[in-house]
């Protein structure tokens, strides 16, 4: 990447690991074969694809023949909902694929509070005796409030077993998009005590357009792409190969460097924080004070344009973003701000900073003063 260019934008996007571009290259040449395929050659890919299954199964403590490979996290989050005929709960700031399959079935948004924290309790208020699907992201996406998935599946638990004493045979299912929550927080499936996961290789350093979705085998599922039969009838297409390869590496690594890595982005996010809440008391810092991920920084500068900014910082080589890449390309005001009871007027002020492996002590100290620079610009523009 460009040595002019500080990128503070890695939950829309981050850059390939050299290690992970390592492991995929052979199948992009060599291993090339289609994994269908009866030879030899061909055979061995189709054992490095299933061993790449099995490792990624292990690292998440889910059995392989629970996962399927999908082309990113939408699709995931898409094939999630396939089989639900009955009613769904999603909370009001969950992303667009999330609540978009939701408006498909008879639904209900819980709503999050001012911090985009979504209680258990109000997920519980929610459910009815044809709640089939509760779906909430472990992470949100544009604030980075950490939501506690773990409470939210005792009360799907509860509300399956008293079906069972009731005689209520609709199932329900526990779905989390964990897409921005990898590589800072913990994703074993059975501590977290969900039915299906989400995750997305273009959020953790890995390929972009290869993302998965683990589903436990009481789940109920239907195709969305039929064809071959591959990925168990689910998902038919010849199997990317080097994308899941790649993938597994990129989730490897970050599991194993995760704690180290969510340190080192907190004490970064929090120095930042500080420098542009200091030199701007009025500024609204969003998202949860302590359940938030460590690289994110939501702030809203009241008064100010916030594209405008993206803009103009761009222009000083700081790359970062109004909100969620999706909501930004359609020039569209967030839903998730709106939802926390934001004013336009602080919505449309808005900028999101997200670190990862390209920030640093020395680029993040530099970035804080070409944007507080930029910024007392801005104020001074618009107070003459």
């Amino acid at each position: 990447m460009d040595s002019e260019i500080i990128y503070l934008d890695h939950a829309a996007a981050t850059p390939m690991d050299t290690r992970v571009i390592t492991a995929m290259q052979p199948y992009f040449s060599d291993n090339f074969y289609n994994p269908s395929s009866p030879y030899a050659p061909a055979v061995k890919v189709r054992c490095d694809y299933e061993d790449t299954k099995h490792k990624i199964a292990s690292l998440i403590g889910a059995k392989p023949g629970e996962i399927i490979m999908t082309a990113g996290a939408t699709e995931s989050i898409n094939l999630a909902f396939s089989g639900i005929a009955g009613h769904v709960v999603v909370p009001n700031i969950e992303h667009h694929a999330v609540l978009n399959c939701a408006k498909l079935h008879n639904h209900t948004l819980v709503n999050a509070d001012k911090r985009g924290f979504v209680s258990a309790d109000s997920v519980k208020s929610a459910i009815t005796a044809e709640t089939q699907l509760v779906s909430v992201a472990l992470a949100n996406n544009e604030l980075g409030t950490v939501q506690p998935i773990r409470d939210i599946a005792q009360v799907v638990k509860s509300e399956r077993e008293s079906r069972l004493v009731s005689g209520n045979k609709t199932p329900i299912y526990l779905h989390c998009d964990a897409s921005q929550g990898v590589g800072q927080l913990d994703i074993n499936v059975a501590r977290l005590g969900i039915d299906m996961l989400t995750l997305n290789s273009g959020k953790i350093y890995g390929p972009k357009q290869v993302g998965l979705l683990w589903a436990a085998s009481h789940v109920k599922l239907q195709p969305l792409i039929i064809g071959g039969g591959q990925e168990r009838g689910l998902r038919s297409g010849t199997e990317n190969v080097a994308g899941t390869v790649g993938f597994a590496k990129a989730l490897e690594l970050a599991l194993e460097h995760r704690k180290f890595e969510a340190d080192r982005l907190l004490e970064l996010r929090d120095s930042l924080q500080k420098k542009l809440t200091d030199a701007f008391p009025s500024a609204i810092v969003s998202g949860h004070s302590k359940h938030r991920l460590a690289g994110h920084l939501h702030m809203s500068f009241p008064g100010l344009d916030g594209e405008r900014l993206i803009f103009i910082l761009e222009n000083r080589g700081v790359m970062l973003a109004t909100g969620s890449a999706c909501a930004a390309n359609k020039g569209t005001r967030s839903h998730v701000l709106t939802a926390i009871g934001l004013s336009d007027e602080q919505a449309d002020g808005s900028i999101r900073i997200t670190l990862g492996h390209l920030s640093t002590t020395e680029n993040i100290n530099k970035a804080g003063e070409i944007i507080i620079e930029e910024l007392a610009k801005e104020y001074q523009r618009v107070n003459r």
